[in-house]
């Protein structure tokens, strides 16, 4: 397993470059050197930095930031950058606006696509509220609260997602259409993958932030692709994500292009995912792993599939966020809307990918890049370990293609299917007093008064489709 990657301090003859990370190989795991307070001022200055980014994000994934000059960096280190939090979504009264940013000083990097003359650096910043407690609203608050949680049980979250996106074209005016210009599919390479060379440039762009790239290509659909980054601890891999998700739109409006994380952007072809590879940790060791087992799979591992079949409908509001969600998880275009297991079946909604030994890992498929992802991986890790605290069973394994069944031999099989709405994903949340729990009164709250909106908003909306179809013959 991977420690947090980011750009370390290298010695260049007395001099300190932030690019590339220094990486101490030790038992198997990559050791990262902290960064202290003196640390970072002195980077800001050695590196020319001259504007800081402090990021943070709003409960619905939105990446938030407050941008400071250099001369500010010690009221930086030292907790003392404000924020009106009134002006938020989803965090405070009017009355009660003012809360501070703390910096996670392990997350210091350069943005390699901003000049190199008057750099940018950016900080991710945790929430705090005057009185020095922690923000119950702050999303990466909420995944280090379950994570102290799995800490207490012994265990550590690893966590490797695999994020896919559409590159599309922009009209003369420089807004996003849903054209592609390429003719490619799965695999496929230049000059029929038209979006190649902006592929590489994010890659190469986020290894210089310290990102290890396992593989990228392109995926089924037209202009659809996927990166696949190298799995972290939990909290590291949501900050990656979120990371991830603006270098890929910053490069491709650099390129021309737009980059869309909407999982389901164009009508009749595949949606993007966000596959989740999830493993448990115990003394430097992969609990989910047992070579007795006919499968190679623990009782831990077991127990916390069936935690995540247990909940996982409730926690469709938060890993599946969108209106446009429920048209990406349909049958018929790979995205898994059925709960089931295996360790082999893509149809199903959970798979055990073949590697075994200390890369077992429990892969979730129905999560999308569009959601939060402090407050996803925070749910599936509080199903997993409920799942193993009350020692659960899961279903028996599907092996058959579960797309190809009909629905008298799902039912007979017990296979359920997840939520079909945004809205009955959000009503199955808020009856699930784990996911509740978890995700805490505050957030559940306006979460789903958030969604409910969403959902509103959409409900009595008149679409194209509608008025294609009925103006003329009604």
């Amino acid at each position: 397993m991977g420690g947090r990657l980011y750009n370390t301090p290298i010695d260049r003859g007395g001099m300190q470059s932030c690019v590339p990370p220094v990486l101490f190989f030790h038992k198997e795991e990559f050791v990262v050197a902290k960064y202290t307070k003196e640390d970072i001022i002195r980077l800001v200055e050695e590196e020319d930095v001259k504007f800081i980014r402090l990021q943070f994000s709003d409960i619905f994934g939105m990446l938030k930031n407050v941008a400071v000059t250099a001369s500010q960096i010690e009221k930086v280190v030292n907790n003392q950058i404000m924020i009106d939090g009134s002006s938020i979504e989803g965090f405070v009264r009017i009355h009660e606006s003012d809360q501070y940013l703390r910096p996670d000083l392990d997350s210091f990097a350069i943005l390699p696509w901003r000049p190199q003359h008057g750099r940018v650096a950016r900080l991710i910043c945790d929430v705090y509220n005057p009185d020095g407690t922690p923000f119950i609203g702050d999303p990466r608050g909420t995944l280090k609260r379950t994570l102290e949680h799995a800490a207490k049980l012994g265990y550590s979250f690893n966590v490797g997602p695999e994020c896919e996106f559409f590159l599309f074209q922009t009209d003369e005016a420089g807004r996003p259409t849903t054209k592609t210009g390429d003719e490619a599919g799965y695999f496929d390479l230049g000059p029929l993958d038209h979006g190649e060379s902006t592929r590489r440039e994010i890659c190469m762009t986020l290894e210089q932030m310290g990102f290890e790239i396992e593989a990228s290509h392109h995926e089924v659909a037209a202009g659809q692709h996927e990166v696949d980054f190298k799995y972290a601890d939990a909290l590291t891999a949501a900050d990656n994500i979120m990371t991830f998700k603006l270098a890929v739109k910053t490069l491709a409006q650099k390129n021309g292009l737009h980059a869309t994380f909407m999982p389901k952007p164009v009508f009749g072809i595949n949606g993007s995912g966000m596959h989740t590879n999830m493993s448990l940790f115990k003394d430097g060791k992969n609990v989910f792993a047992d070579p007795s087992d006919p499968l190679g799979l623990s009782k831990e591992a077991y127990a916390f599939i069936a935690g995540l079949l247990h909940h996982v409908r409730a926690m469709t509001a938060v890993t599946n966020p969108l209106v446009n969600s429920y048209k990406r998880l349909v049958p018929g275009y790979e995205a898994p809307c059925y709960l089931a297991w295996s360790a082999s079946n893509r149809s199903a909604l959970i798979r055990i990918p073949a590697a075994r030994g200390q890369a077992t890992r429990v892969e979730l498929r129905c999560p999308e890049p569009a959601c939060n992802p402090y407050l996803a991986l925070s749910v599936c890790l509080a199903a997993g370990l409920d799942g193993i605290e009350k020692g659960m069973t899961p279903p028996a394994e599907i092996t058959e293609n579960i797309f190809a069944m009909d629905e008298k031999t799902r039912e007979s099989k017990g296979i359920a299917s997840l939520p079909g709405s945004l809205k009955e994903a959000v009503d199955t949340m808020l009856s699930d007093k784990l996911i509740c729990d978890t995700l805490g009164e505050h957030i559940v709250s306006q979460y789903s008064e958030g969604k409910y909106k969403e959902w509103d908003d959409y409900r009595t909306h008149v679409s194209s489709w509608e008025t294609d179809r009925y103006l003329t013959i009604y």
